[in-house]
């Protein structure tokens, strides 16, 4: 079974023209060639069944533009092996008209400004989005914010927890959303969690609607200027959680852990506390229980990086403590507490109340919210 007549001459005169994207709606089956800022219309005449006959197309493309009318897979594999997934070979995956064939190109190491643009014609899903968002090249060119502003017009749409903390994540990169976009979506956060743990995750120090920094923090400045050698690190960390940043974030993280959605929420904020205090446990997450984590913050007191900070602000012990136990924070806080279930909503909230509850009693401490 081959091409019509019509369709094989029409698509001979396309690649000959060398379009730089193709692609295919395959519920009018119609493909579309783009030339720089313009595109070309074929109206596909199939001679059997679409879904036949766009596998034809697809063959007959694949011959033409990868020389193997196996089309991306194949050459994919071949071209991976030779370590030759070049931008020039990035560039004929796009001729395809196949979105798993974008999809490959919008994962690549190589993907340019350029062919982000291509690519986006070629298939303009959130999930291509997001990878883009990835790659430096395409934050910094033309097509970032475009990409940026899709996903934010998409959020309302997904349903997925990890999608939204992603999506808002990618688009809070610099350059991509002016001021009073990126207030707009912190409005939002007020009301989807999930998209607060991604302005948490990728703005920590730079959240909208700072607080005041805490009632003593020129006391204890004064202090903690004193403290030197390898405890430098943990002070100015102690300063930056009395100030205006840090105490924006820790009460940003405290709504979300107050009533959290998802499973996926719950640990995604617990990995962003945990690095946000990562100068107090350089060694990373130390896979603890709660229990765990409070023994370990106790010991810490009597070490002497905790003694080099104490000697200069003794007063700052439960801060200094609290900082240490948040600092371990990570998936095995909520482990034994969870198990296999998939609770979410307040099942959840309720299997995780006792983990919860003390991390917001830590956070509460530090905020100088505590009895």
């Amino acid at each position: 079974m081959e091409l019509s007549s019509e369709d094989a001459l029409r698509l001979n005169v396309l690649l000959a023209n060398q379009p730089q994207a193709i692609r295919i709606n395959e519920s009018s089956m119609t493909l579309f060639g783009l030339f720089g800022s313009e595109q070309v219309t074929i109206s596909l005449t199939p001679s059997c069944n679409d879904d036949k006959y766009l596998k034809l197309v697809r063959a007959f493309l694949s011959e033409r533009a990868l020389g193997s009318p196996g089309g991306y897979p194949f050459y994919l594999q071949c071209w991976t092996r030779m370590g030759q997934m070049r931008e020039e070979s990035l560039e004929r995956l796009l001729l395809l008209g196949d979105p798993a064939a974008v999809f490959a190109v919008v994962c690549a190491e190589g993907l340019s400004s350029e062919l982000s643009r291509r690519a986006w014609w070629a298939s303009d899903e959130a999930e291509n989005a997001r990878r883009m968002l990835q790659t430096e090249a395409v934050v910094n060119g033309s097509t970032g914010p475009e990409l940026a502003r899709f996903l934010v017009e998409y959020l309302p749409f997904e349903t997925e927890a990890e999608t939204m903390i992603e999506s808002v994540r990618m688009v809070l990169q610099p350059r991509l959303l002016d001021n009073s976009e990126r207030l707009s979506l912190w409005k939002k956060a007020s009301r989807k969690t999930p998209y607060l743990v991604g302005f948490i995750s990728a703005l920590p120090d730079e959240l909208p609607d700072p607080l005041p920094p805490r009632g003593d923090i020129d006391i204890h400045r004064t202090r903690l200027a004193q403290v030197n050698g390898e405890s430098i690190g943990t002070a100015r960390l102690l300063l930056k959680l009395l100030s205006p940043p840090g105490r924006t974030f820790l009460s940003a993280c405290r709504r979300v852990l107050n009533k959290p959605p998802t499973q996926d929420v719950v640990t995604m904020t617990l990995d962003v506390i945990r690095d946000y205090c990562s100068s107090v446990r350089p060694t990373g997450d130390p896979e603890l229980v709660i229990e765990a984590l409070q023994a370990d913050a106790d010991d810490y007191m009597t070490t002497a990086s905790a003694r080099q900070v104490l000697e200069q602000d003794r007063s700052l012990s439960a801060e200094l403590k609290s900082v240490r136990f948040l600092s371990g924070l990570g998936y095995g806080v909520v482990r034994p507490l969870i198990g296999d279930s998939s609770a979410i909503g307040s099942l959840m909230c309720r299997k995780l109340k006792p983990a919860l509850d003390e991390i917001l009693r830590q956070i509460d401490i530090i905020l100088g919210f505590s009895d």
